[in-house]
Parts: C-alpha cells; sequence; structure tokens
C-alpha cells in the first residue's frame, strides 16, 4: 500500500513538474534574450510583458556616465587640475585599471595667447598633470600617452574669453576613437 503510494505521489509529481513548451521550469531562466538585448544596447519586453531598460555596452559612450566625460578644463597659464575635474580623472584612472587593453592620450591644448613654444609646453604640461594624476590613482603608465596639441585644435572658435575658456583643456582620448 505505501509503495502503491509513494508510486502515485512520484507520478503526480512528475505530471505536474512536466512542460508544455510555454512555460519555463522551476529554478531555470531563459537569459538568452536579455543577454542578448543587454549586448546589442536595445531593450525588450520580459516574458511578463514589462518593458526592461536598454543597457548600453560601453561606459565611455553612455551618456549618463562620468566617463563620457573627457575634457579637464584649466585656468589661464595653469596646468593645475581643478577639484571639479578629479572625480572624472579618477573614473578614467579606474576604467584604465579594469580593462587592460585600454588606452588613452592625454591631448593637452591651450588658447591662442602665448607664443608657439610657450604653448606648446604648456599644452604638455596639462597633458602631463592629467597623467600624473591617473598614476597616482592607480592606471598603468603604460597604458597613458600625453601630447601637446598646444593651440593647434580649438574646440572653439573666436579671439575673447569665452572661446579661450574652452580651449584650455586636457582632453581625454582612448584608442580607437
Amino acid at each position: 500500500m505505501q509503495k502503491l503510494f509513494l508510486s502515485a505521489v512520484l507520478v503526480s509529481m512528475l505530471a505536474a513538474c512536466a512542460s508544455t513548451g510555454n512555460e519555463q521550469k522551476a529554478g531555470v531562466e531563459d537569459k538568452s534574450a536579455t543577454q542578448k538585448s543587454a549586448s546589442t544596447g536595445t531593450g525588450t519586453g520580459s516574458a511578463s510583458g514589462v518593458q526592461q531598460p536598454s543597457v548600453v555596452a560601453n561606459p565611455l559612450k553612455d551618456p549618463g556616465s562620468i566617463l563620457s566625460k573627457r575634457s579637464v578644463y584649466f585656468d589661464y597659464d595653469s596646468s593645475a587640475v581643478a577639484d571639479e575635474y578629479k572625480a572624472m580623472v579618477e573614473a578614467h584612472a579606474k576604467y584604465l585599471m579594469q580593462n587592460a587593453n585600454a588606452k588613452v592620450v592625454l591631448q593637452g591644448n591651450t588658447d591662442e595667447r602665448g607664443s608657439r613654444e610657450y604653448n606648446i609646453a604648456l599644452g604638455q604640461h596639462r597633458a602631463d598633470s592629467v597623467k600624473k594624476m591617473m598614476n597616482v590613482m592607480g592606471a598603468s603608465d603604460k597604458q597613458i600617452e600625453s601630447v601637446s596639441l598646444g593651440e593647434e585644435k580649438p574646440k572653439a572658435e573666436g579671439h575673447d574669453e569665452s572661446a579661450w575658456q574652452q580651449n584650455r583643456r586636457a582632453d581625454i582620448v582612448y584608442q580607437g576613437e
């Protein structure tokens, strides 16, 4: 009698667990659709019909990420990194630490005032200041190159303080961009 009871319970449990093909087995999720949408950066609805947020595959291009910010601006005749940019530089340093194959070029820029030689030197000091900060925060020296562009690549055209302010900067450019 007890064997018969156990057999009946076992058969009923197996029948209850049998899948019709539309249901998922207990404890098993089908992540292929969500993984595919995460890797392509598109949001798709889940099985329950609820819209899932889209995931951006590259944090360097996510406008909501601090890593999308790439310029450190400087005061006139200065290469000191202002406090307001330290969190951004630290975030890029951490990204480099976590991505050993990533490389950046730090491009130091100046406004149009000053001689060509002076601006090349100041642009180099600006790029080197950002590099030194990234190194102190743990980024590998092998991942960072610093160069000066002087006044050759202005962000803003113009001959006033507004334009000059935008041109006194160091840009963080990742390899392949």
